[in-house]
């Protein structure tokens, strides 16, 4: 599979961005699909993750309850949908795919979408 991430940009405090990620490649059903993001000067950290079925989702605690990942298998595409942002989100937030049901092992990882949230 492939991945390209998209949908970043500049948001002040508290606005919204939806962050999307299309996928190349029959099998994109198969794949648990995540969010993770490196901020600068910062090691890449998970944000968000969905099972293949969108069953199951699972957030870091610092976006939880602001954040929400889903997926459109029709479409071969994850979304991320990020509301009232702080300044802290500030990253570069990449699309991530892995056969298993945890992002262990083998991952691929989409190019990078740059979020920049103003105070």
């Amino acid at each position: 599979v492939q991945l390209q991430a998209s949908g970043g940009g500049l948001v002040q405090a508290g606005g919204s961005l939806r962050l999307s990620c299309a996928a190349s490649g029959r099998t994109f059903s198969t794949y648990t699909m995540g969010w993770f993001r490196q901020a600068p000067g910062k090691e890449r950290e998970f944000v968000a993750r969905i099972t293949w079925s969108g069953g199951n989702t699972n957030y870091a605690d610092s976006v939880k309850g602001r954040f929400t990942i889903s997926r459109d298998n029709a479409k071969n595409t994850v979304y991320l949908q990020m509301n009232s942002l702080k300044p802290e989100d500030t990253a570069v937030y990449y699309c991530a795919a892995t056969e298993g049901a945890i992002f262990t092992g083998t991952i691929t990882w989409g190019q990078g979408t740059l979020v920049t949230v103003s105070s």
